[in-house]
């Protein structure tokens, strides 16, 4: 269990041995653009962590427009070099580093359906102005499961080899930044891994705490994606990290979550019991949702470290004792792409 922000943030960026031994192959320094998002400071931290363990001596740069105070000290504390930088302007990038190694963090969801030219511009537009200005470098893209197609939970989750089918302007953005890289392997000779996830879990976010908040107010729970996928966010940084030894020109795609199908309703019943709390379900019980067959990034990188079951438990002391929520839903029940 996780006593404060501290604790936690310092476990989701403890690097594995197995990350320390995978920083030898990776050429170079590595830089994190958007790395005061939701992901980025843990796994930048974890990148330094994993670089000093390693004495390999490489820099750790992150990038972000920074706007949460916590998060500038976070990093700042652990070493890692800040850049503050709006990476929609086209001279801010040309004045960033050159370096080999890129994890490319950034993206937009929510307000697309209100928005969505903005949306257009940061998962489609940015993406090309940054492999202009990288061309060939090493990159971990992340993007999401939302290019898949639905799934029922009989029919499994979607694997690398199944065809893209976005549903919604989002998911419509996500492939096109996903194609934008794809066009820097072709023509620029970049070296590219998609990374597609869902849903990471750090307790200040992700599905559990959706559904563990509204138990907390008594609020209904709604049942209209019936199975979800989770992964605990440390290990998507490591996964994010050692990505970097598997790009390729041909262009990888990799799922990243966690290997167990899990049920909404088995979810909030056992986050219910552990928030002391009854639950209420509303009546939508849906067919389908977001699925991912994670058996490649298990492959690579061995199971996670957490199970649904070990997160739905940190989830609620997390809930009890009042720790600090992000206010970043994942809207995990959307089945028709609008965020």
């Amino acid at each position: 269990m996780f006593t404060n922000e501290h604790e936690l943030n310092y476990a989701l960026s403890e690097p594995s041995d197995a990350l320390v031994a995978r920083m030898a192959n990776i050429d170079g320094d590595i830089m994190i653009l958007g790395a005061g998002g939701k992901v980025g400071p843990s796994l930048a931290v974890m990148a330094k962590r994993a670089a000093d363990a390693a004495g390999t001596g490489q820099k750790i740069f992150a990038v972000s427009r920074f706007t949460d105070p916590y998060v500038i000290e976070f990093l700042r504390e652990a070493g890692v070099e800040m850049i503050t930088a709006d990476l929609t302007d086209e001279a801010q990038i040309k004045a960033l580093p050159k370096v080999k190694n890129i994890i490319f963090a950034l993206g937009r969801k929510f307000g697309t359906g209100k928005e969505a030219c903005e949306t257009w511009q940061i998962n489609v537009g940015v993406p090309a102005l940054i492999t202009r200005q990288f061309g060939d470098a090493n990159y971990v893209v992340f993007s999401t499961g939302n290019v898949y197609p639905m799934r029922t939970p009989a029919e499994g989750g979607c694997d690398e080899t199944t065809a893209p089918d976005p549903v919604g302007e989002y998911a419509m953005t996500s492939l096109g930044r996903e194609r934008i890289f794809e066009y820097a392997a072709k023509h620029y000779g970049a070296k590219v891994l998609l990374f597609r996830l869902n849903y990471a879990v750090d307790l200040r976010y992700g599905v559990l705490y959706d559904i563990a908040e509204r138990i907390w107010h008594d609020e209904p729970v709604t049942l209209h994606v019936p199975a979800f996928n989770c992964v605990w966010q440390r290990y998507v940084n490591e996964a994010a990290i050692g990505s970097l030894t598997m790009t390729s020109t041909e262009v990888e795609r990799l799922n990243v979550t966690g290997p167990e199908q899990y049920s909404t309703r088995e979810a909030a019943e056992k986050l219910a019991a552990a928030l002391g709390k009854p639950v209420r379900f509303l009546d939508d019980e849906g067919t389908c949702g977001l699925l991912s067959c994670a058996d490649k990034c298990v492959a690579a990188f061995g199971m996670p470290d957490k199970t649904v079951d070990e997160m739905i438990l940190l989830q609620a002391e997390w809930m009890k004792s009042g720790g600090r929520q992000l206010d970043k839903p994942t809207h995990f029940q959307e089945t028709k792409g609008n965020f």
